[in-house]
């Protein structure tokens, strides 16, 4: 990411914090600010080219193996029918590798780097292990490309995606109303997040939440509100010292959250 995109994400999501907080007083250089910052100057390049090598791989096999036919020939439907496409398929591609990285103690090792964020805001969103996050991609990514959508398609999904998992990450007090059982809000992904054993493996969609609802994996408590987050696991707080943390850690999942059936807030 250049300078310029970041000092517009900074403009954009700084005073929508602070206007619409949802933890009142969080500074804006909260605990681990430096380390996110860096992740997001320095991660996204490394996953980007892990994810695109990977799916390259797969999608040149896939293309000997298919004579470069894809299974649907999507990239021939309106280019509105392939953006809402893409988003379903993606998310469930994500959901399944979400949750895998919940329930999987070698993959919870390096998505347990994510979950060590104590404070949420925009800049939390970019704390995740470049392994952890080449794996949810190719995941996601790959049934897209399988499926045969249009470049431009999986472009505008991509571009929805990045601004959706900013906000959702955001230390914003945002409600969607009934929208909430389809659409992830912050409200949904803060309590992805909480550090409260009744939240631990619940909400995994990134932008459908009508997922999580379907499979029986939503949390959304009436009238409640995440008071802590991150881990007790022993992450450490530098870039550096995340980055080595999953190859030394001993394996350890978190303890499955006790099956709860919530009711809808009115």
């Amino acid at each position: 990411m250049n300078y310029t995109a970041l000092i517009i994400l900074a403009c954009i999501f700084i005073p929508l914090e602070r206007l619409f907080p949802q933890h009142r007083g969080q500074p804006i250089l909260r605990k681990g600010w430096l380390s996110d910052l860096v992740y997001l100057l320095v991660n996204g390049w490394i996953v980007r080219f892990m994810t695109l090598a990977v799916i390259a791989g797969v999608m040149a096999g896939f293309g000997m193996a298919t004579g470069g036919e894809s299974l649907t020939g999507a990239d021939r439907w309106p280019l509105a029918v392939q953006v809402v496409a893409v988003t379903v398929v993606a998310d469930l591609g994500y959901y399944t590798a979400h949750r895998l990285s919940h329930h999987v103690p070698l993959l919870w090792r390096f998505h347990s780097v994510h979950h060590s964020s104590e404070q949420l805001d925009w800049l939390a969103t970019y704390r995740v292990h470049f392994i952890d996050q080449t794996f949810t991609n190719c995941l996601s990514l790959l049934p897209v490309f399988f499926l045969g959508f249009s470049v431009q398609a999986v472009a505008i999904f991509a571009l929805i995606y990045q601004a959706q998992a900013m906000l959702i990450h955001s230390n914003v007090r945002l409600r969607f109303g009934p929208l909430k059982w389809v659409f992830a809000s912050p409200e949904y992904h803060h309590w992805h997040h909480a550090n409260r054993r009744e939240a631990y493996d619940r909400n995994f969609a990134a932008q459908l939440s009508i997922i999580d609802l379907l499979a029986g994996t939503m949390f959304l408590p009436r009238g409640q509100h995440p008071d802590r987050y991150g881990v007790d696991d022993p992450v450490p707080p530098q870039f550096h010292q995340q980055l080595l943390y999953p190859f030394r850690a001993a394996p350890a999942a978190r303890a499955p959250a006790e099956d709860m059936t919530h009711e809808p807030e009115g």
